[in-house]
């Protein structure tokens, strides 16, 4: 009985990863992806398949409900943009593109506050939070049980107190150590909070390496913030593992802060099917330094590849410079050529990433790029006093992008982003400067593959092999 029961278990598992193979092929986004998954099932189908299960899906089919939701205020967002555009000649029409990759209106009247690091960003937010009136609306990647989650805990609670509305999101991977006991604490002080571990049903079904990894804070409508900083004391630079930790996050005013909020409003309705278009506020004030600027979020949810669209319509725009910051480099190939092909037409491409490695897969992988790029004239700059968790992109003198997206295939595809676009001269001015300090505390890579270390030469190629799922 055994032997037949192993027989058929056996044939079956051969069946589904020839299925699944099909399936990734009709459905990988991009040829890597395919070849990868394809080999690996034919070749291995006891281990791929139960794996492809888990990280083989691309997209959340799902989430196109929540945007159909939100349909009516991207409407009236749409004419509420033409009434707040920039004027004519703030915005370099080659950047329209990024309107049409967000499916949002570039708007004027914005304002903005760049906050370094931890010991700006938590003060900032939790001053924000103690000032609600109405309402806040909070997600992050990873929230920790620590002295910051729980200083940030005591906040929210305690603005429910005052009769203000707290909604939070986090997500299911980057929380997985947070205990059921902080999230009970919360829903117990009246935050309205979505615990992922008892969110079940069709739309996270096998979704475990889709993951929202937005920062999102919205108060009342009138005030953002996003960036790169999640919610632990590693992120004040606490945790003597890694050190000093070098994250950059900003504080928005005036309308962008409505499409912040819009984002917020589509992934909860993914998670819980309310609605909560008609309970927010989407009339803001205009900022005194009237910056215009633009929400570009992206993710498994979108038709096209969102995510790398911003980043190449970002690299090929630039004329004189684009610097990037990020703390992984694993780009795709047409990121790739994009990169090179920068340089080779004389414009200034400098990448800052961290030298520690937090993540030991995508730290090699980059390895076995950077040679590609540096051949042509790009400079890789390796932060080295702690670590560079920022994501920052800075283009010529007139554009910067501060958000969640890092520099790799899981940013372009996988994960769900937010980027904030600014279009302003004293926006990318301050970007500039504080890219400026980060290059004085890095140093320039010159050394080749061939010349790292033993480590670094084997497990650079290996860990390339894996890099449509980083």
């Amino acid at each position: 009985m055994w032997v037949g029961f192993l027989a058929i278990s056996l044939v079956l598992l051969e069946t589904l990863a020839f299925y699944f193979s099909w399936r990734a092929i009709k459905s990988a986004r991009t040829p890597q992806g395919s070849v990868g998954w394809v080999v690996f099932l034919i070749s291995a189908p006891y281990v791929a398949v139960p794996v492809y299960l888990f990280l083989g899906h691309h997209k959340y089919a799902g989430y196109l409900t929540a945007r159909r939701d939100s349909l009516t205020i991207r409407q009236d967002i749409d004419t509420w943009g033409a009434r707040n555009a920039p004027e004519p000649d703030q915005v370099n029409p080659t950047y329209k593109v990024f309107e049409q990759i967000a499916e949002l209106p570039i708007v004027g009247g914005n304002g903005v506050d760049l906050l370094i690091d931890g010991k700006e960003t938590f003060p900032a937010l939790f001053d924000a939070i103690d000032q609600a009136a109405h309402y806040i609306l909070i997600q992050y990647y990873i929230v920790n049980d620590d002295e910051l989650g729980r200083e940030l805990k005591d906040h929210l609670i305690a603005a429910v107190g005052r009769g203000v509305t707290v909604r939070m999101m986090i997500d299911g991977v980057g929380c997985i150590k947070l205990p059921t006991k902080f999230i009970e604490e919360l829903q117990s002080g009246g935050v309205q909070i979505i615990d992922p571990k008892t969110v079940r049903g069709p739309k996270t079904r096998f979704q475990l390496n889709l993951r929202n990894h937005r920062k999102t804070v919205v108060i009342d409508g009138t005030i953002g913030f996003t960036g790169g900083l999640n919610v632990g004391n590693e992120y004040k630079g606490l945790d003597p593992k890694f050190g000093p930790w070098r994250d950059t996050h900003a504080r928005f005013t005036g309308p962008i802060v409505s499409q912040l909020q819009l984002v917020f409003a589509e992934d909860w309705s993914f998670l819980t099917s309310e609605n909560l278009i008609g309970h927010l506020n989407w009339e803001t004030n205009h900022a005194l330094d009237n910056m215009a600027a633009l929400l570009v979020p992206t993710g498994p949810g979108d038709k096209l590849d969102t995510g790398s669209m911003m980043f190449l319509s970002a690299i090929v725009a630039a004329k004189r410079r684009v610097w990037i910051a990020s703390p992984y480099f694993v780009p795709d190939t047409v990121i790739l050529a994009a990169l090179k092909q920068a340089a080779l037409r004389g414009v200034e491409v400098k990448i800052l990433v961290p030298d520690f490695a937090d993540h030991q897969i995508p730290w090699h992988a980059a390895f076995a790029y950077f040679d590609e790029v540096i051949e042509v004239g790009c400079e890789i700059w390796r932060y080295k006093e702690g670590f560079m968790h920022q994501k920052v992109v800075l283009v010529d003198d007139d554009l910067a992008a501060i958000g969640t997206a890092n520099m790799d295939n899981r940013s372009f595809r996988l994960n769900f982003e937010t980027m904030v676009l600014l279009f302003h001269k004293k926006a990318a001015h301050q970007i500039q400067e504080m890219l400026q300090a980060d290059f004085l505390k890095s140093y320039r890579l010159e050394t080749p593959l061939a010349q790292q270390s033993h480590k670094i030469r084997i497990g650079a190629p290996i860990a390339r092999l894996f890099s449509p799922l980083l």
